[in-house]
């Protein structure tokens, strides 16, 4: 990968990431990820395929509700957009590269600004699209999924596919349209729907039912196009609860496959599953991955964390090495992520205004993500957390346990072996011990 500098370096006096071991002192070098170590038959680099979020790292300014942005970017300066998203992508292919990602992702409002007339918009997303392409054939850095931002504009305030007013929802389809062209053009493994407003706030102006559809209908129109036109790659649904709207159609990994599974998009669909939102939906990562993976649904994850005493979406860079084992030996256990990535959708905090805090950042999730991949392997080979599961289910590997499971067993035959066998000894869950034994092997 050859590190891309523009007419300007910005992030002058930081050369290009390297692994130096665990012994190492140095903040700008990586202790744990080294790319090119065999970890369960693959490079580190093939199985976590990491990837930077254009939004937060080169847009996202650092404000939050109770006052505006501390951080202030040397290429968002230019008056004219094009020039603006130019010496964006300057500086977003010099981090990238320096970094050593393999991939990026991005909306299209942040790789170029927003108009709403539809015809000028798709130009610039064609312009910039151009621009990434060429920083991609010199980079090697390849775009690991698009999407559109279809939440922040005001006309999306009711939703985008699922707005009561189609004139937003043909809108929704312009911009749907060009943000697929664009990851086609760009060579994308995948693409991605967030619905940030897709839910409600009051059942009392709304038809759930209508809304729904027209969500499923959007997909499904979205597939069509884009099969016909070429993409290879795989559709993602990021599930995300309660934030903006108050009941978000996409709420969870459950929630999200229930409704692909009833609208039949299974087959042209897997999840992009992010930290923060699993703790917003009150659940674990953890419970979220193995939900999705259960259905051959975890494809994808948006790597982060929430604050435990906030209520938003607070997207930090992730440092928790338990959630990330265990995140990391579902990943391992089903082989792998189903053609997506690791995208680093986190932002530095208000207060971390120096260019450096940028690198200190990825550097830290890059770190830990790759340690939680060689505890969740340790995990594995030693075997004894699935040993411990399976002989917690022995009971129905053979005998009328198997017919159970078989569907052979009829209520009265249930019934039956309950009166024979008496009252079930306790069997401990073991809970204890497997906390201690992960925390032996992190």
């Amino acid at each position: 990968m050859s590190v891309i500098i523009g007419q300007k370096e910005y992030f002058k006096g930081i050369e290009k990431i390297k692994f130096e071991g665990v012994d190492s002192d140095n903040p700008l070098a990586f202790r744990y990820y080294d790319e090119n170590r065999i970890v369960a038959g693959k490079t580190m680099k093939e199985h976590l395929r990491f990837a930077i979020a254009y939004w937060h790292s080169f847009c996202g300014d650092g404000s939050d509700p109770f006052g505006p942005g501390t951080h202030h970017y040397p290429w968002d300066v230019a008056s004219d957009p094009r020039q603006r998203a130019a010496d964006k992508a300057d500086a977003a292919f010099e981090f990238i590269t320096k970094m050593g990602a393999p991939f990026y992702c991005f909306h299209d409002v942040d790789a170029i600004d927003q108009s709403n007339d539809p015809k000028e918009f798709t130009s610039r997303v064609q312009y910039i699209s151009d621009i990434f392409a060429k920083k991609q054939e010199e980079s090697g850095v390849q775009l690991l999924w698009g999407t559109a931002n279809l939440f922040s504009n005001e006309r999306y305030m009711n939703g985008a596919a699922t707005n009561p007013n189609f004139e937003v929802v043909a809108h929704a389809g312009a911009q749907l349209k060009s943000a697929i062209d664009a990851t086609i053009k760009l060579g994308g493994r995948g693409y991605v729907f967030w619905g940030g407003r897709e839910g409600y706030m009051s059942l009392l102006n709304t038809d759930m039912k209508r809304e729904r559809e027209h969500f499923a209908r959007m997909l499904h129109t979205c597939v069509e196009y884009a099969r016909r036109n070429g993409f290879k790659g795989k559709f993602f649904i990021e599930p995300k609860p309660c934030e903006p709207t108050k009941h978000q159609y996409d709420y969870d990994s459950a929630t999200v496959i229930g409704f692909l599974r009833e609208f039949d998009l299974m087959s042209e669909f897997g999840l992009n599953l992010e930290v923060n939102h699993a703790t917003l939906a009150g659940h674990t990562f953890a419970h979220e991955c193995q939900v999705a993976s259960d259905n051959g649904m975890l494809a994808s994850m948006d790597a982060n964390r929430g604050d435990y005493q906030n209520g938003w979406d607070t997207d930090q860079f992730p440092t928790d090495i338990y959630e990330w084992a265990e995140a990391m030996a579902i990943v391992l256990r089903q082989g792998g992520l189903a053609g997506g990535g690791i995208n680093f959708d986190a932002k530095r905090r208000r207060n971390s205004t120096d260019p450096a805090d940028l690198f200190y950042a990825h550097i830290g999730g890059m770190d830990t993500i790759a340690r939680a991949l060689l505890i969740a392997d340790k995990i594995l080979t030693h075997g004894e957390m699935d040993r411990l599961k399976a002989a917690r289910y022995s009971s129905f590997d053979s005998g009328k346990g198997a017919e159970f499971e078989q569907g052979k067993l009829k209520l009265e035959d249930l019934y039956q072996i309950a009166t024979e066998i008496g009252e079930p000894a306790l069997i401990s869950g073991k809970q204890e011990y497997l906390e201690n034994l992960l925390g032996r092997f992190v």
